[in-house]
């Protein structure tokens, strides 16, 4: 089969022909339909510190897919041939204290495919059966080849918030940031202002439900004028920007929240006496995708149709363009980037 791999310590991917995976009893073989590309990906192949303390080449690159099952191993019996499914990526113990107290997105010895592991830029994925799951007839292969960073904005947006008429800021406007804007209009925020210095991206935003879009340097204003001075209910920080990330203490009311998914480049300095303590503010750091609630909330709000990600998707390219499908995420330019694998 084929497969896009980091066969070494240096930038860039390489296609090659690789056996197809053997799966295990507890375990699924999946023809991968489609799949998303992210910034993870793009650390990956630029071979940046990040990835230089994390992976250990050779592995097959990719943690987002969609695809349907082709075998199953001996003791698998929830999941069988020809289902439509996607995975949970993250590959837990389920033994730990963490998995047994219902906090496995947490899990110290969590393996992530494409980062730990084989992954998904393939022709075929081996999966555990536990992490399936299984699509409704109606969310396209494409759609579910992204539910895993959707499920990062469903995990961000709908973890410990009360967002119907909630007002909301969302700064920074990846495909994860736009996603969250949409969750939000979906759950019944009032107003929901999405920060952005890319112009593009602001318009996916508002093509997602925003109902202001600003650059960083409007957000004072916007979210001045949306609460009459109050602040924002909820804050989801999406960028991992220091400067983003005083804002958002900055911005937030008064014992509102503030839910933190963007990871800062490197250690960042916070007055926590009056950012946080005296705001008497929420602060939570969210993990990929709680398993296996945040599953059950995407779904359900996929059966609503009062949330469509499609418009988040901009490019589509067949895994032979691999280099292009990168590049096109480092210009800027693109929203979701997704793999035609099949």
């Amino acid at each position: 089969m084929r497969a896009l791999r980091k066969e070494s310590p240096t930038a860039g991917f390489v296609l090659r022909d690789v056996p197809v995976p053997e799966i295990l009893d507890n375990e699924v073989l999946i023809r991968v339909r489609r799949a998303g590309v992210c910034g993870t990906d793009v650390h990956i192949h630029e071979w940046d510190a990040w990835a230089q303390g994390r992976c250990r080449p050779p592995f097959t690159v990719g943690h987002e897919f969609a695809g349907d099952v082709e075998s199953v191993g001996a003791l698998v019996t929830d999941v069988k041939v020809g289902d439509r499914v996607t995975a949970e990526g993250h590959i837990v113990c389920g033994h730990c204290h963490l998995c047994r107290t219902g906090n496995a997105h947490v899990c110290p010895n969590t393996r992530i495919i494409g980062v730990d592991r084989d992954g998904a830029f393939a022709d075929y994925i081996a999966m555990p059966a536990t992490n399936v799951w299984q699509l409704d007839p109606d969310v396209t292969f494409e759609i579910g080849g992204i539910h895993d960073p959707m499920g990062n904005a469903f995990h961000t947006a709908l973890h410990g918030t009360n967002l119907p008429g909630a007002t909301v800021l969302v700064t920074g406007c990846g495909p994860i940031g736009i996603f969250a804007v949409g969750i939000a209009k979906a759950a019944g925020a009032s107003h929901v202002v999405a920060s952005d210095v890319n112009p593009k991206r602001l318009a996916l935003a508002r093509a997602m439900g925003a109902h202001s879009t600003v650059h960083p340097k409007d957000a004072a204003a916007a979210v001045q004028k949306a609460t009459g001075g109050l602040g924002v209910d909820v804050v989801l920080e999406m960028s991992g920007v220091p400067a983003a990330v005083h804002q958002a203490f900055e911005l937030v009311r008064l014992g509102g929240r503030v839910q933190m998914l963007g990871i800062p480049a490197k250690p960042m300095d916070v007055d926590f006496a009056t950012e946080v303590i005296f705001k008497g503010i929420t602060v939570y750091g969210v993990v990929g995708r709680r398993m296996y609630d945040t599953w059950i909330q995407m779904t359900q709000f996929l059966r609503s149709e009062q949330f469509d990600p499609t418009p988040v998707i901009t490019h589509r390219f067949p895994l032979e363009q691999h280099a292009e499908a990168i590049a096109v995420i480092k210009s800027g330019d693109a929203g979701k980037v997704v793999f035609e694998i099949a």
